[in-house]
Parts: C-alpha cells; sequence; structure tokens
C-alpha cells in the first residue's frame, strides 16, 4: 500500500509539473484600449479611419502615372473613367481594416468578367474581385469577392446590377526576409453585404490572371489601388484603418 500511495503522489507530481509547463501563462496587465467612436451605421467611418474617398474629390488618390485620378465624380460616388486607368492611394497601409461601397451598372452588357469588372486591390497586388455575379456565371475564382484566380467566395452574397454593394475586408500585410523571402504570407478576410465570404485565407503571391501566384518583396506599406477594367463601376464610402 505505502508503494502505491507513492506511485500515486509521484505520478500527480509529474502531471502536475507537466500541466504547469504547458499551460499558457497568464498575460501581463495591459493599459485600457483606447477609444474609437464608430459611425451612426455601417457605411460611416470610425473616428480612427482614414477617409480615402468623401463624396466630393480625390485628393487622395492618383493615376499610375502619378497625375491626379481622371475618374468622374458626381452626386457623392466615383465612377471609372474608362481608359484612364488605374488609381492608387496618394498614402500607404500595411495591415488594414478597409470599407468600400460599389456597384456595377444597372443596364447590364456583356457576361462573364465582361460584366461591371473591377477590384480593390491590397498593397496595389492583392485583389478582391469586384464584379456583377448576380445570375451571371464565370470561373469560380473570378467572381465578385473572389482572391483573383486564388479563392472563390465562400458563398456569392450578391446584390442586382445597380444596388450598391460593400465589402468590409480585414488584411494582413505579407512578410519578408532580409533575402526578400516571404516568410509569412498575406492573409485576408472578406465580408460581402455582411456576409463572410473569405475566411482568413491565407494568399500565395500577386494575383496575376495569366500566370501563377508569385510573391516579389515590397515594401511594408503600399498604397491601395481601384481598377480601371472598362467598365462603369461606382465606387463610394472608401475609409481604411491602420491595424
Amino acid at each position: 500500500m505505502i508503494r502505491f500511495n507513492l506511485l500515486v503522489v509521484a505520478l500527480l507530481t509529474t502531471t502536475g509539473a507537466a500541466f504547469a509547463q504547458d499551460a499558457a501563462p497568464f498575460p501581463p496587465p495591459k493599459t485600457e484600449p483606447p477609444i474609437v467612436t464608430p459611425g451612426r451605421t455601417n457605411s460611416d467611418p470610425p473616428s480612427d479611419a482614414v477617409v480615402l474617398f468623401n463624396g466630393k474629390d480625390l485628393s487622395q488618390w492618383r493615376s499610375g502615372d502619378g497625375t491626379a485620378a481622371k475618374w468622374n465624380v458626381r452626386d457623392g460616388y466615383v465612377e471609372v473613367a474608362a481608359g484612364t486607368g488605374d488609381i492608387s492611394t496618394v498614402q500607404q497601409f500595411g495591415d488594414v481594416q478597409l470599407h468600400v461601397e460599389w456597384a456595377t451598372p444597372a443596364v447590364v452588357k456583356g457576361e462573364g468578367q465582361e460584366r461591371g469588372n473591377s477590384g480593390v486591390f491590397l498593397m496595389g497586388r492583392y485583389e478582391v474581385q469586384v464584379l456583377d455575379s448576380y445570375q451571371n456565371k464565370t470561373y469560380y475564382h473570378g467572381q465578385a469577392g473572389a482572391v483573383y484566380k486564388q479563392y472563390a467566395p465562400l458563398v456569392n452574397a450578391s446584390r442586382k446590377p445597380g444596388e450598391w454593394q460593400a465589402y468590409d475586408i480585414v488584411f494582413h500585410a505579407p512578410r519578408f526576409d532580409e533575402q526578400g523571402k516571404v516568410v509569412d504570407r498575406a492573409r485576408v478576410t472578406v465580408l460581402h453585404n455582411g456576409v463572410l465570404i473569405q475566411n482568413n485565407v491565407e494568399i500565395y503571391g500577386l494575383t496575376y490572371h495569366d500566370r501563377p501566384a508569385l510573391y516579389i518583396a515590397h515594401s511594408p506599406q503600399e498604397s491601395l489601388k481601384l481598377q480601371d477594367h472598362g467598365n462603369p463601376v461606382r465606387y463610394r464610402n472608401i475609409w481604411i484603418r491602420r491595424l
């Protein structure tokens, strides 16, 4: 009996020591989190957001050649001016929360990728597709909300052509080592009209349309880009928060 009791004590002591080693320590005390005043609606920017488009002008944006953005601003939105090129933010960003609203043309023209095509390029490289995907068939990883040519959306949450839609995006930028090799891939979560369609997916590199994904080292902060794909897609209520 004595030997049995000693064995039990030894087992309990060993198990307790192992548990103590494996258990996560309590987090150190922290200061109170900063106060952020939310907007009155989901469209309104919170108090710590950078407003990228205020419905009035494109002062926060530039064309690809560095000149003033040439898209058309009216009635609180900006519309792609076909042939003028993509536009990019003057400011640069890394890890972010992004809100952007968009609408494809109410009068439907074309089909597949020719119907209301544009794109939101995080860091100017990693595209969340904008497309009229309401009753519009195309390849699975090219429809609205796709991480282009990499991930189809979990569901198709598209509204009818001409109706305003919203993306809420949480993006974590990739990290590179001193030799330019990626050590942490980019990750993205996307809600389309309030519906989760990309759940913290790992991006495999630049979202090319004609070649495999590939990482090319870049700065920890880069511009956000909106695509001119030749269709008169509209945008409004664009704001971003640095994380």
